[in-house]
């Protein structure tokens, strides 16, 4: 195309032959000795005379722009058919289903957010753990929450769930001393933690969806590294002023704090309990506790900003089988079930003497051997109708009839062998008292009767929501189980038994925490002062801050200052270790792991 369309279209039409009309479209100048007629000398030659396809030679190729070099052919590139692809490019694999996209840049909420959780965790976490993991926890979340909301994403209802669930899971250090119960609880709190920024709801996303934050530690680093290059760049005069802003502020609160601390004693008191105690000693393990609240925070932060989708892990369905195949197996073990249930029936409407005089084992015996054969029936039975989903026919109403049949009738029967072992360790206990193994195990069962109830809801309303109300139930059983103090009902129990002239071992309780201070507080001396003077030694050399002080060891601080144990020397050796001879049954696992 000419460079000046205009031109060459106001001119007269002329005739493809004629020479001029040809030149003048081209906007070139015309060859000298060419033939052609010059625009001065007034007269042209004839034309006509000259063959169309001489005048066609000479017409130059229009040019639209600069010349471009010709490539040869051998030296093109030309992509190469991929040999080993079959029908197409190949479906995605699982990396790239389960890769998030890269989240946007990290916003200067979510910085300060995981600073605050950094230094928090290095001024509060070295003394020990209480409420202070509470305190670390809040602005850990916030800061997730505002990566979450600079990539979109919304809050939704059971992310909700998952978050309050973490939090109220972490109240538990606070509340109780026990060492068992707070490691279970902020397991539990960091899994639903994870939970609440994935989102996952199928059962492999729920399962590895819990260990989330791990993936995303090297990740978020990098990523609250680049934001912190981009933005001291970009704001170098804004971080002078942040900086020497808090350095004026400490330094101020530094002399006026000194010179109020010194000029009233109260002030001063109040004024240590609520600092951290900061020594240069302990500050590796501080600069320790930084960098690990600092990945923590920018990890869960990346998270909520990029969750890996765990839900895109899928398990496929077995081979459905035949329905005489799949039911007849089931439905030997339903009447098996269904026998032991007749029979667990029986003894409790009256034959319970009569089987043990013709088993010939004591009460304690016929209890304590049943409960764990009962327990793994359970577990197995759990893994049984895992299996039988599998491979369950799936071929119209009829086969979805069947399998709610016969694995309704198995939950049922199930739960029938779960109270036959809940009711065989209230015997066993009976007998010989409550420990941390007995309490553990009984909860533990307690929770697989809860699973088996959410089975047969969900064959009824649909499972769409039994891996998440599965994972809500065991947080909940967590949960509970904190807020009771375990160890305070051991002890509690204990009590009560010594005062129904049964034995008590005091060298036993004497190895609880201090949540079990005001039940053994109400013990008859010399045993209340036998069971207390390790607590009251414990105690007296705590030196733990506000922070990392739980209400049970406040609380039992607060019973042996008002109420001191006396010294009885040896009077407490071996005191309340004796057998109980009534039951005529020595308990053989005297031996407790935790």
């Amino acid at each position: 195309m000419s460079d000046q369309p205009s031109d060459a279209s106001s001119r007269p039409e002329t005739s493809p032959e004629s020479g001029d009309a040809v030149e003048s479209a081209s906007g070139s100048a015309p060859e000298p000795g060419s033939g052609v007629a010059s625009g001065r000398s007034g007269r042209a030659e004839a034309p006509a005379k000259t063959p169309a396809r001489a005048s066609t030679r000479s017409v130059p190729p229009q040019n639209d722009g600069p010349d471009v070099p010709k490539v040869p052919a051998y030296l093109q590139k030309t992509p190469r058919p991929d040999v080993w692809l079959r029908g197409g490019q190949p479906p995605p694999g699982v990396l790239s289903r389960l890769r998030p996209p890269p989240p946007p840049a990290i916003g200067p909420a979510t910085l300060w957010s995981a600073f605050a959780t950094a230094l928090l965790s290095a001024l509060l976490l070295g003394d020990g753990v209480g409420l202070n993991l509470l305190i670390v926890a809040v602005p850990a979340a916030l800061g997730a929450f505002f990566a979450a909301r600079s990539a979109g994403r919304r809050l939704r209802p059971w992310t909700a769930v998952w978050a309050v669930g973490g939090l109220a899971l972490l109240t538990i250090p606070a509340l109780r001393e026990a060492g068992w119960p707070v490691f279970l609880a902020v397991v539990s709190a960091l899994a639903l933690g994870s939970l609440a920024l994935h989102g996952s709801r199928s059962w492999p996303g729920v399962l590895l969806g819990s260990l989330g934050l791990f993936p995303s530690a090297a990740a978020g680093a990098r990523w609250g590294w680049h934001g912190v290059r981009a933005r001291a760049d970009d704001s170098r005069g804004r971080v002078r002023s942040v900086a020497r802003t808090t350095a004026v502020a400490v330094v101020l609160l530094v002399v006026f704090g000194a010179l109020f601390a010194s000029a009233d004693a109260a002030f001063a008191e109040l004024l240590g309990s609520l600092t951290p105690d900061v020594s240069v000693g302990d500050s590796p393990w501080r600069v320790f506790l930084f960098a690990l609240g600092l990945l923590g925070a920018l990890a869960a932060a990346h998270s909520a900003a990029a969750p890996v989708r765990w839900d895109g892990i899928t398990v496929r369905p077995g081979k459905p089988r035949s329905r005489g195949e799949w039911a007849l197996p089931l439905i030997v073990l339903n009447l098996l079930f269904a026998a032991f249930v007749v029979l667990q029936l029986v003894v409790l409407l009256g034959g319970y003497d009569k089987v043990l005089e013709e088993t010939g084992l004591l009460p304690a015996e016929y209890a304590r051997q049943g409960f764990w054969q009962l327990l793994w029936a359970t577990v197995l039975t759990l893994v049984v109708i895992a299996l039988a989903l599998r491979w369950a026919p799936r071929g119209g109403p009829g086969d979805r009839t069947l399998v709610r049949s016969v694995l309704g009738a198995l939950c049922v029967l199930t739960l029938v062998v779960v109270a036959s072992a809940l009711r065989r360790m209230d015997l066993y206990v009976d007998a010989f008292g409550l420990t941390r193994l007995r309490i553990s195990v009984a909860a533990v069962e307690l929770w697989l009767g809860v699973v088996l109830v959410l089975i047969l809801a969900a064959g009824i309303f649909g499972a769409r929501l039994l891996p998440r109300a599965v994972a809500v139930s065991a947080a909940a059983g967590v949960l509970v189980f904190g807020l009771v103090s375990p160890d305070g009902l051991i002890a509690e129990q204990n009590v009560q038994r010594y005062g129904s002239d049964r034995a008590i071992d005091i060298d036993y309780l004497k190895g609880l925490s201090a949540d079990a201070v005001p039940a053994l507080n109400t013990l008859p001396e010399p045993l209340r002062s036998c069971a207390l003077e390790n607590f009251q030694r414990d105690l007296a050399a705590a030196d733990a801050p506000w922070y990392s002080t739980s209400w049970g060891e406040a609380r039992a601080q607060d019973i042996l200052e008002k109420n001191a144990v006396q010294n009885h020397g040896t009077e407490c050796y071996g005191l309340g270790q004796e057998a109980d001879e009534r039951e005529g049954y020595e308990e053989e696992d005297s031996y407790d792991p935790y």
